[in-house]
């Protein structure tokens, strides 16, 4: 009796720390600040310290509702360098109250509709001679290629986006972080 208690107690310790481990490894870290799965898009970017221009844009824009909706949404999310990248003047234009339909497209051109993680767009890109097209929310097309183990973003403008960091599950999808802001026609 003793023994199969003790084998029943190495086999629960074993079972934990299997999970422990497999919830250790399964945790991404953005902008300092650990991503949960069970949250949804929204509240796992306002802890980005690496989102805080795309968390104030999908607030100005109205945004947050839809972006905490059951989706799901896959989501090309700008870090606040690629914001600030763009010409001087061009965030604080886009945030203003009269340019919310401009900002609303920019911002609904980094999402798509569905949950596409890196291994489907992988599938996506080889099943497409190299190269996969996805439509956005918001009408657009973003054009998805491999370059040096690498997937990039390119826009309907000619700029490219690298995907710095994948995966990142969100209950209602997934968001994959880019180093440029993609811009529509």
């Amino acid at each position: 009796m003793k023994s199969r208690l003790n084998r029943l107690a190495t086999a629960a310790l074993a079972v934990a720390l299997t999970a422990g481990s497999f919830a250790a490894i399964a945790q991404v870290t953005v902008g300092g600040a650990p991503m949960y799965p069970t949250k949804d898009i929204i509240d796992n970017a306002v802890n980005s310290k690496d989102h805080t221009t795309l968390v104030a844009a999908v607030k100005a824009a109205g945004l947050v509702d839809t972006l905490k909706g059951p989706g799901p949404f896959t989501v090309f999310a700008p870090t606040n360098e690629a914001f600030a990248a763009l010409p001087a003047g061009t965030v604080d234009t886009l945030l203003k109250p009269e340019n919310k339909a401009a900002l609303t497209g920019v911002l609904t051109y980094h999402v798509v509709p569905g949950k596409v993680d890196a291994a489907a767009l992988t599938k996506m890109i080889k099943d497409g001679n190299g190269m996969a097209s996805l439509k956005t929310v918001a009408g657009g097309s973003l054009t998805a290629k491999s370059s040096g183990g690498k997937v990039m973003i390119t826009d309907e403008k000619g700029g490219t986006a690298t995907v710095t960091i994948a995966d990142v599950y969100q209950s209602n999808g997934v968001i994959h972080v880019v180093d440029k802001v993609l811009l529509p026609k």
